[in-house]
This record gives C-alpha cells, sequence and structure tokens, in this order.
C-alpha cells in the first residue's frame, strides 16, 4: 500500500481531504518535519498543501531536495506547497493548480500571496489570502460589481495590508477612507466579496489531493 503524507487543515480541512484520499493528515508543515519523515524512512508521497511562512520555522529547500534524493515523491499546489515547488520543480519537485503557475511565471512574487493566519487548534483561516483577493476581484469585474480601476485600486489596498489583518470588509474600507472607492457602494461592495469569493487556494489543495491520487493509482 502506498504510504502518503499531506501537510494541510488551513486551505483544506483534513475531513474534506481524508473523504477523498485515505492518507496521513499533518497540519501545516513546518522546519524540519519532512527531515523527521525522511530519517524514519520516509512516506512514498508527499504532499504540501499548507505551511508556516516568514520565519526560521519554514520548511527548507534541502529539506524537500533531501527527500526527492530518498526516492519520495513530493507534490505541492495551493499555498506553502506552490511556492515551494515553482522553486524546486527543476530538482523533481511536481507542482500543480494555479497559484503554483502564478509563481512559476512570475505573475506573483511575494510570500504574503498565500498567507494567512489561522485558529492554533482547529487550523481555521482568521484571515484572506491576497490570492483569493485577485481571483474574487476579478470575478467583480466580469460581473459588473465593480471596474477594473476599482479593483486595482482595492487589489493595491489589500497588499498593502499586514497579511493577518486582510479582509474583504478592511480592503474596501480601506479604500473608501483614501477616496479610493465612493463610500455609499463600500456596503454592496463587501457583500458581493464576501458572498461570491473565488476561493483559489481551495482549488488548488483539491487538485493537490487530486494529483496525489493519480500518481498513487488510485
Amino acid at each position: 500500500m502506498t504510504e502518503i503524507v499531506v501537510f494541510t487543515g488551513t486551505s483544506l480541512s483534513w475531513e474534506e481531504a481524508g473523504s477523498l484520499l485515505d492518507a496521513d493528515y499533518r497540519p501545516p508543515v513546518k522546519r524540519n518535519d519532512i527531515n523527521i519523515l525522511v530519517d524514519k524512512g520516509g512516506p512514498d508521497i508527499i504532499g504540501i498543501i499548507d505551511g508556516i511562512f516568514f520565519d526560521r520555522a519554514a520548511v527548507a529547500h534541502r529539506e524537500i531536495i533531501r527527500a526527492i534524493k530518498a526516492g519520495v515523491t513530493v507534490v505541492g499546489g495551493c499555498s506553502m506547497g506552490a511556492l515551494r515547488a515553482s522553486e524546486l520543480d527543476t530538482y523533481g519537485m511536481i507542482g500543480v493548480g494555479r497559484i503554483y503557475e502564478w509563481y512559476r511565471d512570475g505573475v506573483v512574487e511575494s510570500d504574503d500571496e498565500v498567507a494567512v493566519t489561522f485558529h492554533p487548534e482547529t487550523l481555521e483561516p482568521l484571515s484572506v489570502p491576497l490570492v483569493n483577493m485577485r481571483t474574487t476581484l476579478g470575478s467583480a469585474v466580469e460581473e459588473g460589481i465593480i471596474d477594473q480601476h476599482q479593483s486595482d485600486m482595492l487589489l493595491e489596498a489589500g497588499r498593502s495590508m499586514y497579511y493577518p489583518d486582510r479582509s474583504y470588509a478592511a480592503m474596501v474600507k480601506n479604500s473608501v477612507a483614501q477616496g479610493l472607492i465612493p463610500g455609499d457602494e463600500q456596503d454592496s461592495i463587501i457583500d458581493y466579496l464576501i458572498h461570491n469569493e473565488v476561493d483559489v487556494k481551495r482549488e488548488d489543495a483539491l487538485l493537490v489531493i487530486e494529483k496525489i491520487k493519480e500518481l498513487a493509482g488510485l
């Protein structure tokens, strides 16, 4: 039987992931998690979806390369997985999803595009990732809720915020305060963005699960 370990919980719950793939699900990957797996003989496949960002606890490139050299198939997408796959696909890491492609192609560059703050016990996200803001604003333009200029202004407002503070309401209110968006449009725009979010991180997390199933022959 193929041994599979997947690091997730924030972008995709263990319950939902487990209903799609029988695997060992673990919290967002951090420094040395993969080294520990390799030291124990390593699973056949490691899936990296979520991970710790912005400090020395982040999973190191050399850990992933070591796992690949040890014969472990490493698949990444969505969040930390997308970022590391874009950096290590030439070493054999398999990247999937739109966010991976955006990093690979230079459409987005900053780590904080995918970063969120999350509840330490439930792993539930407590902020909105910038990549979701991008896709949701794009949808709002297509639906005629806002125009492209307003979308650009709103995205810049979201980008300027510290990632744990990002929310659709805060993004719009900041834009109104700066005179970028008319105040009388504030509530309708917030309502649309919250109730019509395009969760590209969840979509890509599901693609990681599907790719692992394909590789495992399931």
